[in-house]
């Protein structure tokens, strides 16, 4: 009796018949029957009746060694074809012509292999009780999946058919020449024998089942011995497998974080933790364990760790040497304020920013930005001609950094009080004041048109890009900017550079008509739709304060305007400063931050009405 596992493929054991063809190398196989075979589920055990009528048609399967996938060698052949016959299923099977099956070949031939087993999924049940309450379960559908070869059947009614048996007509009669012998019926009236041993069978099915018990309780095959040597029946091993299950240990389940003594790592979440406190979200799974601690808990554990005893120490004391000793407390608070000061820069960033490119810089050194020209097109040489070198005319565009900064005092009542709301707000007050710092330097480069390197304004007539008259955004001078646009040439001032506008920038005083302009309506006729629907996204920035109105290509197309940061301090830093003079721990903001213009095709001006 085995577990039957609903996910898992199944196996039965088939029988043979030994009309091996050496030439084909195939042979046939009765592979099932309606014979039952008891298996186990959840509920205990069943009798499973493979019914032939519900078999789906199957070939090309493979032909195997005992169940075996491991190695390439464990395929043997292939199954040729099925057929119903009856309550049975008949396979056509076919042994591969490698040298290795070759005794395989010969063991069928003279009939010393005799077992053949099947592997097959079932796709639904039907389950019934029998009189004397035995289970019984047949698939709705089924579909077999593999045909193996094997020495060990589990079916006891499963035999290879002697080919010579059936067609010997010497051998037949001698055989029923014997079976007149010691019967006293002959002919028609003596029945077929089939000698089965009972007592063989269920000694099979015990021992099977109990195996199986045992195996699915997680228990050792030693303990299935055990119970077969005692002749315990399926129930008493049933009662044994539910005892042994119960005096086992339970598992311990972990609950806590692993511990890891890495002072960084202890830092790294213990300012995780004093971040979720201070600014909400959610708390990573090794941080939690710091969640309930004070700043006080935190100071006094990291001079623990750094070596120093706070037995009888005030918190005014613990805070003192924490903040201005070699513990890693200072650390803790300042990483806690960087990561909400990083979510709040993040939070209340410029729309302008998506207008530029971003650039990291090294230094603060005025730095160039180089833009190479069009190549023009490809010129036509006569066979065997010389190709002829061009050159690249070239532009370039300077920026530098600009650094911002702001100083905030811990002082030493929020540390004692552990008024971690406060700090929040105070520390996410630093990273809107770095985002409003960048908007304000980009916008101002956007409104102020700057010269650039050729002694011309940004946006200019003579470029093209700046409205002859202005006007509010329209269907009219949205098209006027867009026909511009697809105008601008490159460097060369000949090749076309075809520039999609992407972006329309407007202020507040713009917002709304902006927002009619490019909304979607259902039109009913042609002359109603809205040409702008889905051509571009509006962008509104509030330090534009007129009607002034931009648009602009993707910056991934053309850069006109770029932005950038000190390579070793990317968007705002938080940084602890050392000073005596108070008894709490000053803080202090930055920002590395630097803006230009690298291009003036890219962008289109209107000065509004």
């Amino acid at each position: 009796m085995t577990l039957h596992d609903p996910l898992a493929p199944l196996t039965r054991t088939a029988t043979t018949a030994n009309s091996y063809d050496p030439e084909s190398r195939t042979f046939e196989a009765v592979v099932a029957t309606m014979t039952p075979v008891v298996r186990l589920d959840a509920r205990g055990p069943f009798n499973e009746i493979l019914n032939p009528a519900t078999l789906a048609a199957s070939a090309g399967m493979p032909l195997l060694d005992s169940h075996k996938t491991d190695s390439v060698r464990d395929l043997l052949g292939r199954v040729v074809s099925t057929r119903v016959d009856g309550d049975r299923v008949i396979a056509k099977l076919q042994l591969s012509t490698a040298s290795d099956t070759d005794p395989i070949a010969q063991r069928i031939a003279d009939g010393s292999l005799t077992g053949v087993s099947i592997g097959y999924r079932v796709a639904g049940w039907a389950e019934s009780t029998e009189a004397d309450g035995q289970r019984q379960k047949s698939p709705t559908a089924w579909t077999l999946t593999e045909v193996t070869l094997t020495t060990n059947p589990a079916d006891p009614n499963a035999r290879v058919r002697q080919q010579e048996a059936l067609c010997d007509p010497a051998r037949h009669s001698e055989t029923e020449t014997k079976r007149a012998a010691n019967n006293p019926k002959t002919g028609a009236d003596m029945p077929d024998v089939i000698e089965t041993n009972p007592e063989q069978d269920a000694e099979r099915t015990r021992r099977s089942a109990i195996r199986t018990l045992v195996r699915s309780a997680g228990l050792s095959a030693e303990t299935a011995d055990d119970l077969i040597d005692q002749d315990a029946t399926v129930d008493q091993a049933k009662a044994a497998v539910f005892d042994a299950t119960q005096t086992r240990s339970a598992p311990v389940i972990r609950t806590h974080t692993a511990q890891n003594d890495d002072p960084a790592v202890i830092t790294r979440r213990q300012a995780d933790a004093v971040a979720v406190r201070m600014a909400g979200g959610d708390c990573p799974d090794d941080a939690r364990q710091y969640m309930s601690d004070s700043l006080l808990d935190m100071a006094r554990e990291s001079l623990s760790r750094s070596g120093e005893s706070t037995r009888g120490l005030s918190a005014d004391d613990v805070f003192t040497r924490a903040a201005h000793g070699t513990s890693d407390f200072p650390l803790v608070v300042s990483n806690a304020m960087g990561k909400v000061a990083a979510d709040s820069y993040k939070a209340a960033e410029s729309p302008l920013k998506q207008l530029g490119r971003q650039r990291v810089l090294r230094d603060f050194k005025p730095s160039t930005s180089i833009r190479l020209g069009e190549m023009g097109r490809l010129e036509k040489i006569a066979e065997s001609g010389e190709i002829k070198a061009t050159s690249r005319a070239e532009s370039g565009e300077s920026m530098s950094l600009k650094t911002f900064a702001r100083a905030i005092n811990v002082s030493r009542n929020l540390l004692v009080n552990d008024d971690l709301n406060l700090l929040g707000d105070m520390t996410a007050a630093f990273g809107e004041a770095a985002a409003q710092t960048e908007a304000d330097e980009m916008v101002a480069l956007l409104t102020s048109n700057p010269n650039l390197s050729d002694g011309t304004p940004v946006f200019d007539a003579s470029r093209g890009n700046l409205a002859a008259v202005g006007a509010a955004p329209s269907e009219t001078t949205l098209s006027a900017a867009r026909k511009a646009m697809r105008g601008f040439k490159g460097l060369d001032g000949k090749t076309l550079i075809s520039v999609t506008p992407k972006y329309l920038v407007v202020g507040p005083e713009l917002e709304t008509d902006a927002e009619k302009l490019l909304a979607a309506i259902y039109a009913a006729t042609t002359a109603d739709v809205n040409a702008w629907t889905g051509k571009l996204s509006l962008l509104v920035e509030p330090r534009i304060t007129d009607d002034q109105w931009f648009v602009f290509a993707d910056p991934a197309r053309v850069a006109s305007m770029v932005y950038g940061y000190l390579a070793s301090a990317q968007g705002v830093q938080i940084q602890r400063a050392e000073a005596w003079d108070t008894l709490g721990i000053k803080y202090r903001a930055f920002l590395d931050f630097g803006t230009g213009w690298s291009d003036w095709r890219g962008a289109y001006r209107n000065e509004g009405s």
